[in-house]
């Protein structure tokens, strides 16, 4: 079977108007993949910034994968969460990316949304704090009912990912 190396980092995030941010983030596959060795999902720690806007996570990222084929590549779901002094915890972002199909390095930059909900769920966010969350995470990458969501942008996820493909042309996948 081919290969597929995936080592990197969720690096920070920027341009979220909360602060004290963490990622829950997760892997998503078709069913001609299989995850070899890495975990799923997994959960950043809290960053509060002290200078500059940017919450630094430095979250590593170790993924072994192996496919009969190209359909149903790899793509990483993120939620960004804000945590209040409180301990309570609101959505601040879904977003989602394909994890890049040639070898090498990349720098990624995962852009985010939140659902908005109606002016009651607004009105309840700024004063008491949650907010509109989604039922089915698939929504975040199937973008059929995506489309019809009222939304808000949120910032942005900052990624560095290296790839290995191994095995690739022996088995007749071209990349």
């Amino acid at each position: 079977m081919a290969e597929v190396h995936v080592i990197g980092q969720i690096i920070g995030a920027t341009g979220f108007s909360e602060s004290s941010l963490f990622c829950k983030w997760g892997v998503h596959i078709g069913g001609a993949w299989k995850l070899l060795s890495g975990v799923r999902e997994g959960q950043t720690q809290v960053d509060t910034p002290q200078l500059g806007s940017m919450a630094y996570w430095s979250h590593p990222i170790d993924l072994h994968f192996a496919t009969k084929g190209l359909q149903g590549w790899p793509r990483l779901h993120l939620q960004v969460w804000s945590q209040d002094i409180f301990g309570r915890c609101q959505l601040s972002g879904y977003g989602f990316l394909h994890i890049p199909s040639s070898p090498g390095a990349h720098s990624l930059d995962c852009v985010t949304w939140r659902p908005l909900g109606g002016w009651r769920e607004q009105l309840a966010r700024a004063f008491v704090g949650g907010g509109p969350q989604l039922l089915h995470g698939d929504v975040v990458y199937c973008g059929a009912d995506r489309y019809r969501l009222h939304t808000a942008a949120g910032g942005t996820v900052h990624l560095e990912l290296a790839l290995i493909l191994r095995n690739f042309s022996r088995y007749g996948i071209e990349c």
